[in-house]
């Protein structure tokens, strides 16, 4: 069996499908990831051929011609509050721009499956134009029958299915999503449990890492603000303030810019680039910019969380881990830092939504369910 697996050209779109990806490829089926842009997937992709179908894509160029014509919007979709008209604004003429590329695609690779998710629908639309079914793969916590039918509805997808003869395009054949029911409810999806892509081997923690800690650490990822690295510094000039208070812990630091790197002050200890499924267990919370990558990581880990609100999906995201109780969703403050280490409430909670993470059925499982579909 041919699987063509589609995601939009940016970061992060394309690598929470690599795991399915990598089990159809370790049962013997073909597999051919298609992207562009930011979502090239060196490091996770391992043997997966990749094919670039945005080579004359530029989505800042396209992100800049929205923000002129659709200036309330843009601004409303960097607040996280864009919605349906935000995601209209600019996905849709990317995957106008996408589908071209992927109806050659698959006219010339002939997939009996094609594998796509929510923002990168061009791919149900080169499946349809060639009579192929497709899978919807959600690759956070959106609705993605929600967002697939508003760009379908968008004069971009309209113009792109026009172009290639499609009166309309079919639902999917069967959907897939990653995201814990208890966050967001039932869906009419098979759920997967989410994993990192697999990389080209296994990093080693430092030794300090590796051992108990007298201290609690807290992990801090980059992100957070228009410059990156601003939550990490938050939380730098706030640890005198919450140590001083009687909450001893430890910073630890993911690949601070230069400026934390070189004047930290104590109480704060940096790591460079090691998987969070490594990381986070050695660490009593997390603080991060509220993507869904981020979000899922601490869950499946059952480790207390801060997502910050912000562009796009991740004001969504902060609401729905602090609507579970399994963290907080809100700005950086000490006294969250105070809740997220002595709240007991909020630590049951993510370590009841890690169990239900571990109970979900692997990729390797849902393999069968798609060579049925061929």
């Amino acid at each position: 069996m041919r699987v063509l697996v589609v995601a939009a050209p940016l970061s992060g779109h394309l690598t929470p499908l690599l795991p399915l990806a990598h089990a159809l490829w370790d049962s013997g089926h073909e597999v051919l990831l298609a992207g562009g842009g930011d979502a090239h997937p060196l490091p996770g992709a391992g043997p997966l051929p990749f094919i670039d179908v945005a080579r004359s894509l530029r989505v800042g160029r396209l992100a800049a011609r929205s923000l002129v014509a659709h200036p309330v919007t843009a601004r409303a979709e960097l607040a996280g509050r864009g919605g349906d008209a935000g995601v209209r604004s600019l996905f849709g003429p990317v995957n106008e721009e996408l589908t071209d590329a992927l109806v050659t695609v698959a006219e010339q690779w002939r997939p009996d499956v094609v594998v796509y998710e929510p923002l990168a629908v061009a791919g149900a639309l080169a499946a349809a134009r060639h009579d192929v079914p497709a899978v919807l793969h959600e690759n956070g916590l959106l609705d993605g029958f929600a967002l697939v039918r508003t760009l379908l509805d968008s004069r971009p997808l309209q113009r792109a299915r026009l172009r290639h003869g499609l009166r309309g395009v079919p639902p999917p054949a069967i959907a897939l999503t990653i995201a814990p029911s208890s966050l967001v409810g039932a869906r009419d999806a098979l759920a997967v449990r989410p994993g990192r892509a697999r990389g080209p081997g296994r990093s080693s923690l430092p030794a300090w890492l590796s051992g108990p800690s007298v201290r609690p650490r807290v992990l801090v990822l980059r992100g957070g603000g228009p410059v990156r690295g601003d939550l990490q510094s938050s939380a730098v000039r706030a640890l005198p303030g919450v140590r001083a208070d009687g909450t001893d812990c430890e910073l630890v630091l993911v690949r601070p810019p230069a400026r934390l790197l070189r004047h930290h002050g104590p109480g704060v200890r940096t790591v460079g680039r090691v998987p969070l499924d490594e990381l986070l267990p050695a660490c009593a919370a997390v603080l991060h910019d509220g993507s869904a990558a981020h979000v899922l990581a601490a869950l499946a880990a059952g480790v207390p969380q801060l997502a910050l609100p912000g562009p796009g999906d991740r004001r969504h995201n902060a609401e729905l881990v602090a609507a579970r109780g399994a963290g907080l969703g809100g700005p950086f403050t000490a006294d969250t830092l105070r809740r997220l280490l002595h709240d007991g409430e909020l630590a049951a909670a993510a370590r009841d939504v890690r169990a239900e993470i571990a109970a979900m059925p692997t990729p390797q499982a849902r393999v069968e369910v798609l060579t049925a579909l061929a």
